[in-house]
């Protein structure tokens, strides 16, 4: 039991890690693309940000992820589900490719439970609350899509009405970005750490919030040290190769994700109890593609080639990451 969980917690550290390299451009694709800081310092500031949105927040998705799709996940598909989402963001990172962890995440777990089932076990998946999550996959670039388009015509009206200097923009969009970090920070962390929450509590013999607060600390800085490490090459293709983007653009961009997220993991929880953990990246892209559209009254103004390859490996990320989650569980319980 005990080595079992030290191997899960080692690769729920490597996922964070993952996470951060795939997802910090999520939050920092605007400041970058807008010129407001190089990829260095805005990396520094997600860092910081992302942490204390974990800490704060966080509680509110982990449980999601832990239990909402497969109920009382035990170690060993703990470890085959974090293993397979791992190996499948570790590649897309390689490769530059904005994936969605979230997706990811999902998908390994319902290969546990799809596993579990055709090793004569009952079927075990939470069919309601996987359609909610899939429901929030395209809801939500849309909604950054819709929230993009007038904050954009709105940040721009400011800007030419009133002529703000540019220094003064970029530390309103440094403000923005900030809270789309803290954001991140309070509904990707359970991507790490949620299918590790009962096992850590019962382990330790700490409340769940308690175990919660710990594992938002120890993810954050992974997540944080993933970033900085390979995360440069996904900030690149978000800044620089959907759209170009100027301070307006980047404003409205920046905001629209921030807002989206922070519904997502706060509204649920106030009025069901439970954060609906979002894919950030979805939300991330679809700001972009909205202010493209808005500066350029269409979609003249957005590289529909990288929008494809995006949404390709978005589509096989399901697929791939769920066979690959139930081949690891069916060979580590012939060996357990």
């Amino acid at each position: 039991m005990f080595s079992l969980l030290m191997v899960g917690l080692a690769l729920s550290a490597a996922i964070a890690w993952s996470i951060g390299g795939n997802d910090t451009a999520n939050s920092i694709d605007a400041i970058v693309g807008g010129g407001a800081l190089d990829v260095k310092k805005a990396m520094a500031l997600f860092a910081v940000s992302q942490a204390v949105g974990a800490i704060v927040q966080g509680y509110m998705v982990m449980k999601t992820i832990g239990r909402g799709v497969v109920p009382d996940i035990d170690v060993v598909e703990a470890v085959a589900a974090t293993l397979a989402t791992f190996i499948w963001i570790t590649i897309a990172t390689l490769k530059g490719v904005p994936i969605s962890t979230t997706h990811s995440v999902t998908s390994a777990v319902i290969g546990i439970g799809i596993a579990k089932w055709l090793q004569g076990g009952l079927m075990s998946i939470k069919i309601d609350a996987v359609l909610k999550i899939i429901i929030s996959w395209i809801s939500s670039p849309l909604a950054s899509i819709a929230l993009a388009i007038p904050l954009y015509n709105l940040f721009s009206r400011i800007f030419s009405r009133w002529s703000i200097d540019n220094s003064i923009a970029k530390v309103i969009l440094i403000f923005v970005t900030t809270f789309s970090a803290y954001s991140f920070g309070a509904n990707d962390v359970g991507n790490a750490t949620g299918v590790y929450v009962t096992i850590t509590s019962r382990y330790l013999g700490i409340p769940d919030t308690e175990t919660m607060r710990l594992l938002a600390i120890f993810a954050s800085f992974f997540i944080a040290l993933g970033g900085f490490t390979v995360g440069k090459k996904v900030v690149e293709t978000l800044a620089f190769k959907i759209t170009r983007l100027d301070i307006p653009m980047a404003l409205a961009s920046e905001a629209s994700n921030a807002l989206v997220v922070w519904i997502f993991t706060t509204l649920p929880y106030i009025l069901f109890g439970y954060g609906l953990p979002i894919s950030t990246t979805y939300a991330t892209a679809g700001s972009i593609i909205g202010v493209g559209i808005a500066k350029n009254r269409g979609l003249r103004g957005v590289n529909v080639k990288t929008i494809v390859f995006i949404m390709s490996a978005w589509i096989l990320t399901l697929p791939l990451v769920a066979s690959a989650s139930i081949a690891i569980y069916s060979l580590i319980k012939t060996f357990i």
